[in-house]
């Protein structure tokens, strides 16, 4: 097991080293962003199989050994998520087509909020999706994500120009750019603390780094007309974010 402590400042590091000294413990003295981070891992994982797995989660009723099991009787699946669960037991949204720029000019510009049954933001977030069937899937939440060796030898690391958000959909899509594919598997189970990482975060931070990370997706990825759109909304996307910043600041001063 390896632990990527990204600058924490809440005697986390200090912890891991103390309670559990068989870990492989890198501590970064400023927070290199989640791609980056998880590099330093791959980097020195020696195992056959990798599993990227965020620190806010809990592992229910032997998850990663029921993955890893699944993952050797069907070699197809290059990448794979499993079941993640709110702290309320109930399913947290895990698995998404690739995006679309219609859906995503819906989000930034706070639209989805008005419009939630669009037909983009459906085909995108897909709120239909059932959790209890194991199915090839078009992008699975970085929170639990199990690599097969052939993903590694072929798509390497994570895009480490994402500081945060769209570096798993980026490395789903390359894998099915290269022919390999990502699944949902239902049988295994984590339970998911969504956003612990970000709640001293501001709003308007968040709001730009998923714009810069969803700008740099567009430019790998998309035509000229799309990254186009992507830098036209950008500045429009901050205004709502600005506005909760100045309301909600005062009050943590």
């Amino acid at each position: 097991m390896i632990v990527i402590d990204n600058a924490s400042h809440d005697g986390s590091a200090e912890m891991v080293k103390k309670s559990f000294p068989r870990v492989r413990l890198i501590s970064n003295k400023r927070n290199s962003g989640f791609a980056k981070a998880n590099n330093q891992g791959l980097e020195i994982a020696r195992g056959e199989y990798t599993l990227l797995l965020n620190p806010d989660t809990i592992i229910v009723d032997r998850a990663i050994e029921k993955t890893l099991a699944w993952m050797n009787a069907n070699r197809q699946a290059a990448i794979v998520g499993c079941r993640i669960k709110n702290p309320d037991g109930t399913n947290q949204p895990s698995v998404r087509s690739f995006p679309s720029l219609s859906a995503m000019a819906l989000i930034l510009l706070k639209l989805h909020r008005l419009f939630p049954g669009a037909k983009p933001l459906k085909n995108y977030l897909r709120p239909d999706f059932d959790f209890s069937k194991s199915q090839k899937v078009d992008q699975v939440m970085g929170a639990f994500f199990m690599i097969a060796p052939e993903s590694r030898r072929r798509l390497g690391q994570l895009d480490e120009q994402y500081f945060i958000w769209f570096e798993e959909v980026d490395y789903c899509l390359m894998a099915s750019q290269a022919g390999l594919e990502t699944w949902y598997y239902a049988d295994a189970e984590i339970i998911h603390f969504y956003g612990q990482s970000f709640r001293q975060v501001m709003s308007l931070r968040k709001q730009v780094r998923l714009n810069n990370s969803l700008l740099k997706y567009y430019k790998k990825h998309g035509t000229v007309l799309e990254r186009l759109s992507v830098l036209l909304l950008y500045p429009w996307s901050l205004v709502p974010s600005l506005v909760v910043n100045l309301c909600i600041q005062p009050f943590h001063r």
